[in-house]
Parts: C-alpha cells; structure tokens; sequence
C-alpha cells in the first residue's frame, strides 16, 4: 500500500501538536476511545457491503468492503490487547459525538445520494483519525505507541481513498449524477472542518483540538 503523506488529505483544518500532549495525558482513555473507533468501523463496513444501490453489488465493492472491515478487526485486537497489558479494558459503552455529528450530514431516505454520503462521511473519518494518529505518532514518547500510531497511519489513508473512491464509483440514478460528486465532497469537507472544532477537549482520537 502506498502511504499517502498527510499533507496530501484533503481535510481544511489541521491538529496542532498541544492536541496529541493533552490527549496522551491518558493513554488508557485514549487507547478505549481508539478500540471502540475500530469496533465501529468494522461494523460501518459489513453494514455497507449490502448497501450496493442495485441487486447485485460488483466483486470490487464485496472486495472492498469485507478488506475494510478485516482490517479494522485486526486493528481492534491490536489496541484491545495494549489496553489489556497496561491494566484498562474496552468499555461496555461508547458515545462519539464527532461520528454522530457527520451523520447528520447523510441524507437519509434519498437512494443513492444516502450512499453517497455515507462513504463520504466513512472516508472523512478515516482520513482525520490519519491525520491525529500522524500526530500522535510523532508526539508520543512512548515507543509502543508511538510505533502502533505510525503503522495505522498508512492503513487510515489507505481506507480514506477506498471509501471516496468508491462514493465516485457509484452508479447514476434519480437522486446522483457524476457531476454532483466533488460539490458534495466539498460541502462535506467544509462541514467536518466546522465539526472537529467544536468538540469538547480530552483524551478521544477525535476530541476537541482546543482547550
């Protein structure tokens, strides 16, 4: 896999470093916050494998789709089993505010334009927790970590393309056309920009970057 350099995501605003010293000023809270992205995102990925628009979704989406969700499984059990060595374990429950905030940015009901902006809002999420763990990999003075952050990173980016990809892949209907692609993107950039800077500060993957 290519690693794409973090300067080359498309996001519009940037995590300073104060962001990463605060937040691994509990690593055990960050680590639970970590595993239960993973958890989520495996799951986003098989729910989206039968979402294909028409009966029968092509092998590239099955393909896609079921790659994702192993690799988020792998990552699970990679950051559960950290957790588990430093004395913490993975919650019973878990609430993102930053997810459900891009959520509210699908249009539910709408056909393929609901698909769309699931992928959308799916590669938004992969390429800002790329961003963070870049970060984070570079902040950290725990070598453990510092190295698990920097392997994920690739992977992140490397989710982020599969999901914009394929949100241009999607076939043309009643309610998307190919031209509506990149303005919708660009709504959906503009917006999660606006998202990330209201979150409350502290130890989560997609916590405030302030305060």
């Amino acid at each position: 896999m290519v690693t794409l350099p973090v300067e080359e995501l498309p996001l519009r605003s940037w995590t300073p470093d104060a962001w990463a010293e605060k937040a691994l000023k509990k690593p055990l809270v960050l680590l639970n916050d970590h595993a239960w992205l993973e958890k989520k995102a495996a799951s986003n990925a098989l729910e989206l494998l039968n979402r294909w628009p028409e009966p029968c979704p092509p092998e590239n989406w099955v393909k896609q789709m079921t790659a994702i969700a192993r690799d988020e499984i792998e990552h699970l059990g990679l950051v559960v089993r950290i957790l588990a060595r430093r004395g913490g374990r993975l919650a019973r429950y878990h609430q993102s505010r930053y997810a459900a905030d891009l959520r509210r940015l699908v249009r539910a009901g709408s056909g393929r334009a609901e698909i769309m902006d699931r992928l959308m809002v799916s590669a938004l999420i992969e390429a800002r927790s790329c961003e963070r763990f870049a970060v984070l990999s570079r902040i950290c003075p725990d070598e453990e970590l510092s190295k698990m952050y920097h392997g994920l990173y690739a992977s992140e980016a490397g989710h982020y393309n599969v999901f914009i990809s394929l949100a241009r892949e999607l076939p043309e209907g009643q309610s998307i056309h190919a031209d509506d692609v990149d303005g919708r993107w660009d709504e959906m950039l503009d917006a999660e920009a606006r998202i990330i800077e209201r979150q409350l500060p502290g130890s989560g993957i997609h916590s405030g970057p302030l305060g």
